[in-house]
């Protein structure tokens, strides 16, 4: 677990402390996600921590080699993440207006502890895109389907839509044939 006390940065002569670890993702970790994540490896985190009054700032880089799940089939897909992050840590609990004011999140520090580790943990999670895919889902356009259901894509749902005639107007229609029908035979 990965965590760094408050008052050693805010008390360091050295203007920054860097970190530079492998992670071990948690067991509480991989339970808390379990629908979103199948597995992670090889992440690493680095960055640097400094203090600015009356917050510990932390900048850090994260990457990570996940499995997910298929948002379409959920069957598992290799991800590799690479993203950065920023977050500010209080020993007091934010006010309204400094949360508003701070585009960065603001943690309010419990018994001198920065939990890196869980910082580190939603992020990963907070990372993962809302839509990924297999290779083949990619590049064949595969879409579930089952026992008279299926999905399909938005352009195939557009063009149904335009070629499906409203049941009013098809009753309409057979009624006015039987009209013209009716006329005709006159």
């Amino acid at each position: 677990m990965l965590t760094i006390n408050f008052s050693n940065i805010k008390n360091s002569p050295n203007p920054l402390t860097h970190i530079d670890k492998d992670l071990e993702m948690r067991p509480e970790f991989f339970n808390r996600s379990k629908d979103l994540l199948i597995e992670a490896e090889n992440v690493h985190v680095s960055g640097d921590l400094f203090y600015d009054e009356p917050y510990v700032t932390g900048n850090f880089h994260v990457t990570a080699d996940l499995v997910v799940p298929s948002s379409r089939s959920l069957d598992p897909v290799k991800y590799h993440e690479d993203f950065s992050f920023t977050e500010n840590y209080s020993e007091t609990t934010p006010t309204k207006q400094e949360l508003e004011d701070n585009p960065d999140p603001i943690v309010k520090v419990e018994d001198d502890v920065i939990d890196l580790q869980t910082a580190i943990e939603d992020n990963i999670l907070l990372h993962i895109p809302t839509t990924i895919l297999t290779p083949e889902e990619e590049k064949d356009d595969i879409f579930p389907e089952g026992n008279g259901w299926e999905v399909v894509s938005e352009s195939s749902f557009e063009e149904g839509k335009k070629n499906q005639v409203n049941p009013a107007f098809a009753k309409l229609k057979i009624l006015l044939d039987n009209q013209d029908d009716k006329n005709s035979d006159k």
